[in-house]
């Protein structure tokens, strides 16, 4: 081997070793599936969210806040309540924020998710619609309900007809439980439930005596809360506050706590509270 040749390869090799260095910097950044939360230059952060209203905080996040503050955001818009956790999983997002505790907790709890969640960020209080009836009272006697099919939010749309003294459970049942409409005790109108997947629920709104709908698609279907609901969730001490979700193995990167501490801003609560003057939506904090 000529001397020219030895220089050559060995010039070549120290390239390679070089790139293979940069490759393994560039696989740990955090913005980009890094494990750990490892310290990166790139500060970008793909974040899946429902379209209304997540993805409208977002995007104002994303316009006046994220710049200063260093962060590339990403929006991704899920139409469901089951693909943005398969996608953060799998490394698709860093984080996603479209879900209550209630519903993560179920979440976790099926699938053997290791997510870990912020605080809360605002509430979209469930509401009880209907095209046949002006009032809880007017209900017809052997009424269907539709319900959200998912376990967290059927519980829940439960607990609404509860509260509207539609039906009750009995005192075995824990506040907490994922109840379902076999675990109703008393029923007096005899009324019947019917569960869908949730953005199906406001157009199929008048095949039913009344529907529970998730604040999001009620927003998404044009039906305004304050006004044309029948019954309302309570907004105050809410247990049902949407978060900021990411894996757990990422609970250090610095990217997606600054995207956290944005979140709860005075800046996004104006944003909030001047957007959803229908009450809607409120800030948790």
């Amino acid at each position: 081997m000529t001397n020219l040749n030895r220089r050559t390869l060995l010039t070549s090799a120290a390239g390679l070793a070089g790139l293979g260095f940069l490759s393994a910097c560039v696989s740990n950044s955090p913005g980009t599936g890094g494990k750990n939360g490892e310290s990166s230059v790139d500060s970008s952060l793909k974040i899946g969210a429902s379209p209304v209203p997540h993805a409208e905080i977002l995007q104002f996040v994303k316009d006046e806040l994220a710049k200063d503050a260093g962060l590339d955001i990403e929006i991704v818009e899920y139409t469901d309540y089951i693909l943005p956790n398969k996608d953060l999983e799998s490394g698709d997002t860093d984080a996603n924020f479209y879900q209550t505790p209630n519903f993560l907790k179920n979440e976790i709890k099926e699938n053997g998710y290791k997510f870990t969640a912020g605080k809360g960020v605002h509430i979209e209080p469930l509401g009880l619609y209907s095209e046949k009836a002006k009032s809880i009272e007017e209900i017809a006697e052997g009424g269907e309900i539709a319900l959200n099919s998912d376990p967290a939010n059927t519980a829940r749309g439960l607990r609404l007809l509860e509260a509207a003294g539609l039906i009750s459970f009995g005192d075995d049942v824990a506040e907490d439980a994922l109840v379902k409409p076999e675990d109703v005790k008393d029923n007096p109108k005899n009324l019947t439930f019917t569960e869908l997947e949730g953005g199906q629920i406001p157009r199929s709104l008048g095949d039913f005596a009344a529907a529970v709908i998730n604040g999001n698609f009620a927003l998404e279907a044009g039906l305004k809360p304050n006004e044309d609901s029948i019954f309302l969730e309570p907004g105050e001490d809410s247990p049902y506050a949407n978060l900021l979700v990411w894996r757990s193995e990422d609970d250090g990167n610095e990217h997606l706590k600054k995207l956290e501490e944005l979140l709860h801003s005075a800046e996004v609560k104006a944003f909030i509270e001047k957007t959803y003057t229908d009450g809607s939506v409120i800030p948790a904090f």
